[in-house]
């Protein structure tokens, strides 16, 4: 028997109208054992670096001698929006296609984000398990999302080990909004869609590592090698709440600055009615609009930014499904 291996190989993604080579490093671990394999990538989106940085201490505290299977990580899924810090892709390089997670599984003969994802795709149909590295805005409570009626999904998002869970309906189940954003395309949807088991951990904050939830990140991703038996050891009881978010969205009607009502909190359990603010005329003073949340649930996100512009995100509320609550 083995201690394990690991590989880390340059990847060609596409190449740029100047014949540069776009490449990134996708590295394997193959454990001594035969086991499943997992993939995991971060940096979809150039600005969420926090789980690009989970990746590399993952690297660091993965113990090889231990691993049955296979673990595949892709640390930089889309280097053009990294190195920009950006979300999206600029428009000279991909005016179809800007948003990456929105292409899956992409087409070789396609855009260049469509190109990128079907080169990735090949890694993504080989696995088992899959798990997308995303982070949120500044002010949001760590989450991860699944297929709603997906269990084997849903057993790995209770793995990752975040508070909160979030079941998000898909296809036919969700409302006309999921297809005008084009949601289907996104890679969690996709392999599930093909039979692999997704997740889309939801790491807090970006353009910054933060500690903690950079901790959490390879806690979470360690306790998921252990429900898919890739490492021995138990996954640890933990409290969570599940609740679906579709349509949960607070956005702005009017531009303006944006002042969150001093007396919220992310977490916070709150009543349809609520202000979460108020949009102000930055030179006249006057209020140009009060958002209130239209529901009853938990609010696990709210911007702080203070310039919004019509039809910003402002807060995001989760209606709690209280015969879901894991103990």
């Amino acid at each position: 028997m083995s201690d394990g291996t690991h590989t880390a190989e340059q990847v060609t993604l596409d190449r740029l109208p100047s014949g540069v080579e776009l490449t990134t490093t996708v590295h394997t671990y193959r454990g001594g054992k035969p086991g499943p394999t997992l993939y995991v990538q971060a940096a979809q989106h150039g600005r969420e670096i926090n789980g690009t940085e989970v990746l590399r201490r993952f690297h660091e505290r993965l113990p090889l001698e231990s691993l049955s299977g296979t673990v595949i990580a892709v640390p930089v899924a889309n280097p053009l929006t990294f190195d920009r810090v950006s979300y999206t892709t600029p428009e000279p390089f991909d005016s179809v296609n800007p948003n990456m997670n929105r292409v899956w599984p992409g087409d070789a003969d396609g855009s260049l984000h469509q190109r990128m994802a079907a080169r990735l795709w090949e890694y993504v149909t080989a696995a088992d398990a899959v798990v997308d590295l995303h982070t949120g805005s500044p002010d949001m409570l760590p989450h991860v999302v699944y297929s709603a009626g997906d269990d084997r999904s849903r057993s790995l998002a209770e793995a990752f080990g975040t508070d909160l869970l979030l079941a998000e309906r898909a296809g036919d189940d969700a409302p006309d909004a999921w297809s005008q954003r084009d949601f289907d395309g996104k890679l969690r949807v996709t392999a599930a869609d093909e039979g692999i088991p997704a997740i889309t951990p939801e790491l807090a904050h970006n353009k910054q590592i933060l500690e903690g939830v950079v901790t959490d990140g390879v806690t979470g991703l360690l306790d998921v090698c252990r429900q898919l038996d890739l490492l021995p050891g138990a996954v640890p009881e933990r409290d969570q709440t599940v609740a679906h978010n579709h349509a949960g969205q607070v956005t702005a009607t009017e531009s303006g600055l944006f002042r969150p009502n001093p007396t919220l909190e992310v977490g916070d359990v709150i009543e349809a009615g609520t202000p979460i603010g108020t949009v102000f005329h930055p030179t006249t003073y006057e209020s140009r609009h009060e958002p209130c949340v239209d529901r009853d649930g938990l609010l696990y996100a709210l911007t702080r930014e203070a310039t919004v512009t019509a039809g910003d995100q402002l807060a995001s509320v989760a209606v709690v499904d209280d015969e879901n609550l894991i103990a």
